[in-house]
């Protein structure tokens, strides 16, 4: 039998089908709802000349809408690409063009930039609402649609059943391909329908996350509820949903924590029974943090990617004898190292299918045993438990140039005040990085400036590689093992104030 993401939906109809199975705001849709629903809208994408692997393209904001139509089109076996919603006219029909799709379909925020992007892509053009003159309906469509079960008899397992667009390091777009069977492990609960509660969701619905953490729910057949990232909005859906599960990148895990503080209200987490965070480096003080916030919780911190879904995760605890790790590899995945350059290379079930219609790119991200290249640099210590420590190339751009944090740190070591260096790239809206040296200062030297550091390097370094700015620290955050410098952590740290 092959594992089709359609039958998630079929059968959390048939078992539970008054259960909600996603909520925004005010708005519901039960499981009944959305498996009529997505029969309905699969009818007429199939009428509009949607067929098997066929690319549907959707330019949205978060919302509820959008749930039948990723249903609809996995029934269907057509591949669904959500674009993301900020992109502007010309980044669209790049990232559109790229999936080569038989539709698009917008919402009203796009729909009037939508009509152009439709046009220069040479694509179909549907709406979700009602807000384009020119493009197809689609709520008056499937209206008048039957919703009987709607299927694809020639669709298997391993057809392509998303594409999510991601970037490379020249900005271009790569449209990333994940099979039903992908992401169907990617999020099945076992063997067992556990029992589980509601889950609450910051992500927007065209970032892999979100789909991924929807899938979990609608596989354990419970609730996800979607909510904007602010704080104010994720603590008041936590209060209102009472969620058991919660995922969030640091960044917003400070943003809530901030909140909660400021109101002095801690208990819209003290439902929470998993809070997860990851994507980036999580500062030991920051989960710290969130298990004073939520008591009743298990803190947990993942790494992985969209090519690899999860990688590793650091367990609750671990947290405190192994700060800026990011744990052991997880449920089959193998993980090597690099001997030459120290790179992370992963091994699994789940790793993604390769770059649509990008066989170049795909070949160079994977070797010649199957590993996928992460492109991050990672240390081993000597129980298992892997830190990231950069990237496989470490390289910050500043203003259109290219400096390397190692040439920097040795022109700025012999500095007779300086006991330890790192160098970083701190994200800038002017420059897009600026260049950083964070200083160990030696017990009794006064600290450097940026004006003095910049004369003390004015020989060794041109002007765009001297720093921009600096910070001074008591110790620089280093791996247990190999005493690499862990950078992620430390650009996490100083863009959290």
């Amino acid at each position: 039998m092959d594992l089709l993401i359609g039958d998630v939906f079929r059968t959390g109809a048939r078992s539970v089908p008054t259960r909600i199975a996603a909520a925004m705001g005010e708005r519901h849709i039960t499981y009944r709802e959305l498996g009529q629903q997505s029969n309905r809208v699969a009818h007429v994408l199939r009428g509009l000349g949607v067929g098997h692997q066929d690319r549907v393209v959707m330019w949205s904001n978060t919302t509820l809408d959008a749930i039948p139509i990723f249903a609809a089109a996995a029934k269907l076996g057509a591949v669904f690409a959500p674009a993301n919603a900020l992109l502007g006219v010309d980044e669209a029909v790049e990232m559109v063009g790229l999936a080569r799709p038989s539709l698009l379909i917008v919402d009203d925020a796009h729909a009037e930039i939508g009509e152009v992007v439709a046009e220069k892509v040479g694509v179909p053009l549907a709406c979700m609402h009602r807000g384009s003159a020119n493009g197809i309906s689609l709520p008056d469509a499937a209206a008048a649609a039957r919703d009987d079960d709607i299927g694809e008899p020639a669709l298997r397992e391993n057809d392509l059943h998303v594409l999510f667009f991601t970037s490379g390091s020249t900005g271009k777009s790569k449209g990333v391909m994940l099979s039903h069977r992908t992401n169907y492990l990617r999020t099945h609960p076992g063997s067992q329908l556990e029992p589980r509660g509601v889950m609450l969701c910051m992500y927007p619905l065209f970032h892999m996350g979100a789909w991924t953490l929807a899938l979990q729910a609608w596989q354990t057949q419970t609730t996800i509820v979607f909510s904007s990232a602010d704080a104010a909005s994720l603590v008041a859906a936590a209060a209102e949903w009472k969620p058991t599960h919660f995922n969030a990148i640091p960044a917003v895990w400070r943003r809530i924590l901030d909140h909660l503080e400021q109101t002095g209200d801690y208990s819209p987490l003290s439902t929470l029974r998993i809070a997860d965070s990851g994507t980036s480096a999580t500062p030991p003080e920051l989960l710290a943090a969130i298990k004073r916030a939520a008591p009743n919780a298990t803190v947990r911190v993942f790494y992985g990617a969209t090519e690899s879904g999860a990688v590793t995760l650091l367990r609750h605890e671990d947290m405190e004898r192994k700060p800026g790790s990011c744990g052991v590899p997880q449920h089959s995945v193998e993980v090597a190292i690099a001997q030459d350059n120290g790179e992370m290379l992963v091994r699994s079930a789940v790793i993604f299918d390769g770059y649509f219609d990008n066989p170049e790119a795909t070949a160079a991200a994977f070797t010649e045993d199957g590993f996928f290249r992460t492109g991050d640099l990672a240390a081993l210590d000597d129980e298992g438990f892997l830190s990231i420590v950069g990237r496989a190339k470490d390289v910050i751009r500043t203003g259109g140039e290219t400096v390397s944090p190692s040439e920097v740190e040795d022109a700025v070591r012999v500095h007779p005040a300086v006991a330890d260096v790192a160098v970083v790239g701190i994200p800038d809206a002017q420059w897009g990085e600026v260049v950083c040296a964070v200083l160990v200062v030696k017990d009794g030297a006064e600290a450097p400036t940026v004006t003095t550091l910049g004369e003390f390097t004015a020989d060794t370094l041109a002007r765009f590689k001297r720093p921009r700015r600096v910070e001074v620290v008591d110790v620089l955050p280093r791996t247990p093992a190999t005493l690499q410098v862990q950078r992620r952590l430390l650009i996490e740290r100083l863009t959290s104030g």
